[in-house]
Formats: C-alpha cells, structure tokens, sequence
C-alpha cells in the first residue's frame, strides 16, 4: 500500500510542477493539464516499459491520469497563491523526484529485478517525467543543467531502497521512506547551498 500512496504523491507534485512551468510560459487551459498530466506519469511509463508491465499502469488504470489532471487543474485556478513559481517548481519537483526515484526501484524490486537493475529505473522513473516536461516547454532539463545536483539525489535514493531492500532484513517500505527522503533532502540541499558536481576545465587560452 505505502508505495502506492507514494507514487500517487509523486504523480500529483510532478504534475503541479509540470502544470506551473505550462503558467509561466503563458500556455492556455489545454497546454497546461497537458504539460502537467504528460509530466506526472512520464516517469512511471518509462518504469512500466522498461520492467515490461505493458500497457503501463498510467494507460490502463485511469487513476494516475486523474490525479496528474486534478493536480493540474489546481495549479490553473489557484496559482496566484504561489509568490515564487520559479521557486514552488524547483521544491515540487525536488519532492516528485525523490518519491519516483525511490516508489522505482521499489517496484523493480517487487518483481524481482536486481539491485542494480532496481537502482537503474528508479533513476529513470525519477528523471523521465522531469525530462518529458522541459522538452515541452523547450528548456534545458534540469538533468542537464551544470549548476544543480539532480541526478545524484536520485541515484541516491534509488540505490538505498535498492541496496536496502536487497540485502537487509529491514522491511522495503521503511527503506522505501529513507530513500525518499534521502533523495528530496539531497536535492533541497543542493539548490540551497549552490552544490554542484565539477565541469571539464577550459583550456587556457595562449597569451
């Protein structure tokens, strides 16, 4: 039940992320739920396909489109509330991500994927719907951009529930929760204090 309850929070935060990026580039009612709803079960197609539950959950049970459109529909008639959207993305999106990466590789685990096979789709399922919305939107995605932690947090995340569900006698769903946890923390944390991994260096020009 727990990982259920937790990919539904993260379809719904994904999808107001989504939904709030469709504001701030002046999309209309369509573009918006769209943008929100493609944003919020992305992730969890690309976990569905590559774990060969097809057709993916998001297409044949109508709950997960219906909270991602919910989601959306909230942020189009409420977002004056958000002061900073900018900001309220970067947090949902943060929390979208370390719910997916961790409900991932805990459902890999469920049908009896490897550890590392775990860890690589809660990667996958963390980054796909992030990934999916700013190439709508024509941005850079935040997986790309040098100057935030993304993939790390969700690497990390994945990993603990991975490693966790694996090789200790500890229930998966309180790993589930620290991997959740771990990953968000880690991605706040990094927007917070201007981390970042290091970038080639440039060669010096002559003179």
């Amino acid at each position: 039940m727990l990982p259920e309850i937790l990919n539904g929070a993260g379809i719904a935060v994904f999808a107001a992320s989504g939904a709030l990026v469709g504001v701030r580039k002046d999309l209309d009612l369509w573009g918006i739920v769209t943008v929100g709803v493609l944003t919020g079960v992305g992730g969890g197609i690309l976990r569905d396909v590559l774990l060969g539950r097809v057709p993916p959950t998001a297409v044949q049970d109508w709950v997960p489109i219906g909270i991602a459109s919910a989601a959306a529909l909230a942020v189009f008639f409420f977002h004056p509330a958000f002061t900073a959207l900018r900001r309220t993305v970067l947090v949902l999106d943060a929390i979208g991500m370390g719910l997916f990466a961790a409900t991932g590789a805990s459902i890999a685990l469920d049908l009896h994927g490897s550890a590392s096979a775990a860890a690589l789709v809660g990667l996958l399922t963390a980054v796909g719907g992030g990934i999916l919305r700013d190439v709508l939107v024509r941005e850079i995605p935040l997986l790309l951009q040098p100057s935030d932690l993304y993939a790390v947090p969700a690497v990390l995340g994945a990993a603990i529930v991975a490693l966790g569900g694996t090789y200790t006698d500890v229930a998966q769903s309180v790993w589930l929760v620290i991997g959740a946890v771990a990953a968000t923390g880690l991605r706040l944390l990094g927007l917070l204090f201007g981390w970042r991994l290091p970038t080639a260096p440039r060669p010096r020009l002559p003179g």
